[in-house]
């Protein structure tokens, strides 16, 4: 046995965050999607829907729509009903599928990033229904910025 070896060292802070993040991020990925969804349903109930015309809502009705906060494994599955956010069918499989970082998602939704510049930066990742998938990133260009 080595004489100058001294106890295991902690990992450094940055790799222990990782570790701990990876973790959670597994954790999380395997709680029911519901209670998160129905949160966010609510919101765009309120931020979202009041700005949606008859047409925009005929459009994107029915169809469902999952969104992950990549670095949390956060995942919410949503769709749009006769009366705003509801959450997505179980079983149902999305539409489109949007996998993002936190800090793409928030730029989004303050109109401080284009949709397709943080595609092609790889910041964000939208899977599934290619058409669909346009129709919601044109409303949503056309709405503007959600949250001020």
């Amino acid at each position: 046995m080595n004489a100058s070896a001294g106890p295991p060292r902690a990992p450094a802070l940055p790799a222990l965050a990782t570790q701990v993040a990876r973790r959670l991020r597994a954790v999380v990925r395997k709680l029911p999607t519901a209670p998160p969804s129905f949160l966010v349903a609510r919101v765009l109930d309120r931020l979202l829907w009041p700005r949606l015309d008859a047409g925009q809502r005929r459009l994107l009705a029915g169809r469902g729509v999952e969104v992950e906060v990549v670095e949390l494994g956060l995942r919410v599955r949503l769709r749009l009903g006769a009366r705003g956010f509801e959450l997505a069918r179980r079983g149902e499989a999305p539409a489109v599928r949007i996998r993002a970082t936190a800090p793409a998602l928030w730029q989004l939704l303050r109109g401080e990033q284009d949709a397709d510049r943080l595609f092609f930066e790889q910041a964000l990742v939208m899977e599934g229904d290619t058409e669909f998938g346009l129709v919601l990133k044109n409303t949503l260009d056309a709405i503007g910025p959600l949250w001020r």
